[in-house]
C-alpha cells in the first residue's frame, strides 16, 4: 500500500511579506505522489493570489520538478525518507519551499546543464527549468537530518 499523502492549510499568524495562508504537504519518497502533490497545491490557490497561467504552467513545472528532484536525488526513492512542502501564499505572492532528507548539495556542485559535453544528457535541466518558470529560486543545504531546501517565489502580475 502507498504511503499517503498528508496536507493541512492554515492562515498565517504573523504574515511575513504579505503571504497570508500556509499549505503543508508530507509526501512519501514516491514519483507517483508527485501529480496528486501539485493538484493539492494547485486547488489552493485561486486567481486571488496568481493568474491561472502562472497557476497553470509555471507554478505547476517548476513545483513538478523541485518534487522529482527530492524524491529521485534527494531521498533517492527510499521509502523511509519524506519529503516536506510548505506553500505560503498571498494576495502579490505564492512561496514555496521542497525539504527532502537526502544528503545535501550546494549548486556549485552540480554541472552546467548548458556545457557542450552535457547538451545530450538525459537529466540535469530540472533547476535551469526551476529558474526559467520563476520569480526568484533558491537552494541551500538544511540542517541535518534534513537535506537540501528548494525555495522558489511566484509573484502575481
Amino acid at each position: 500500500m502507498k504511503a499517503p499523502l498528508r496536507a493541512a492549510v492554515a492562515p498565517l499568524a504573523a504574515a511575513p511579506s504579505g503571504l497570508e495562508y500556509e499549505l503543508t504537504l508530507t509526501l512519501p519518497s514516491d514519483t507517483g505522489i508527485i501529480e496528486e502533490a501539485i493538484l493539492v497545491v494547485c486547488r489552493h490557490l485561486s486567481a486571488e493570489y496568481l493568474s491561472e497561467r502562472a497557476i497553470r504552467f509555471n507554478l505547476r513545472i517548476a513545483l513538478a520538478e523541485a518534487l522529482a528532484n527530492a524524491i529521485l536525488y534527494g531521498n533517492r526513492c527510499d521509502p523511509s525518507r519524506s519529503v516536506q512542502v510548505r506553500v505560503r501564499f498571498g494576495a502579490e505572492r505564492v512561496e514555496v519551499e521542497v525539504t527532502d532528507e537526502g544528503e545535501g548539495f550546494e549548486l556549485t556542485e552540480l554541472p552546467d546543464p548548458l556545457a557542450e559535453e552535457n547538451l545530450l544528457r538525459q537529466s540535469g535541466r530540472g533547476l535551469l527549468l526551476i529558474k526559467a518558470f520563476v520569480d526568484e529560486f533558491e537552494l541551500h543545504k538544511a540542517e541535518p537530518p534534513l537535506g537540501t531546501v528548494v525555495r522558489l517565489a511566484v509573484h502575481k502580475k
